[in-house]
């Protein structure tokens, strides 16, 4: 059951970066579902993220079925709610927002998942998630009610990530959001990567090859694209 966690762990170990595409279920255009199954499958994408605003469980198994047909690579869920759910992914980010404060978020979203959970055969991986200022206000800050951490606070970030491994994370994910106008700063990766021992995943705001290579030079471990690949699908071909 912890089959892709340990994968993640030899990758980190061996130095093998990695890049995840992150698809929103409710923005999937499903008239133009083959070319973008075609770019993901022509990209350097490893590992594919599914999650977003939804709360549409059908939504989320549909998205997650199409994928497990079409393309052969691991499938990962990245929930925003605990209905988020679906049997078909390989696994399940079981994310705790550690940058804020709104118990919701902290546990109650993954006790209300967990009758579900139980029923699945998904692999959950703990993951303490950690929202950074970003230059304006984005979606996760306004759905949790939450506040980001200062860009500029490094301690602050380093801290709570290192706190989130003490407590028993698997992954700890520094994300500036989605849409973000700035990413998560290449100076923070570098403090929070060289502070845990448990893999890095960096994401939001990164806009070009370049920004997702500063951010595995950083220190990151897997980078997630999301935004950029969703309004142009030949992201990778035109940067």
């Amino acid at each position: 059951m912890h089959q892709l966690y340990t994968q993640l762990c030899l990758n980190k170990a061996n130095g093998i970066k990695q890049l995840a595409i992150l698809l929103d279920p409710e923005k999937i255009n499903w008239e133009a579902w083959e070319s973008t199954v075609h770019a993901i499958k022509h990209s350097p994408a490893n590992l594919i993220l599914v999650g977003g605003s939804s709360h549409s469980l059908l939504a989320v198994d549909q998205l997650v079925n199409a994928l497990k047909k079409a393309i052969d690579l691991p499938v990962l869920l990245f929930p925003g709610h605990a209905s988020q759910l679906s049997a078909q992914a390989d696994a399940i980010l079981y994310l705790s927002l550690l940058s804020g404060r709104n118990p919701d978020y902290l546990i109650q979203q993954q006790v209300d998942a967990v009758p579900a959970l139980m029923q699945l055969n998904l692999e959950v991986i703990s993951t303490g998630y950690l929202l950074i200022e970003s230059g304006h206000v984005t979606s996760v800050e306004r759905i949790s009610q939450t506040q980001p951490i200062s860009r500029t606070n490094l301690q602050l970030a380093l801290h709570t990530a290192k706190a989130g491994e003490y407590l028993g994370a698997k992954l700890i994910y520094l994300e500036a959001g989605s849409g973000a106008q700035l990413p998560v700063p290449v100076d923070m990766i570098q403090a929070v990567s060289k502070a845990i021992a448990v893999p890095l995943i960096v994401g939001g705001g990164l806009r070009s090859l370049q920004e997702i290579q500063a951010a595995f030079d950083a220190g990151a471990d897997i980078v997630v694209i999301g935004t950029a690949f969703e309004n142009n699908s030949q992201f990778f071909e035109s940067c």
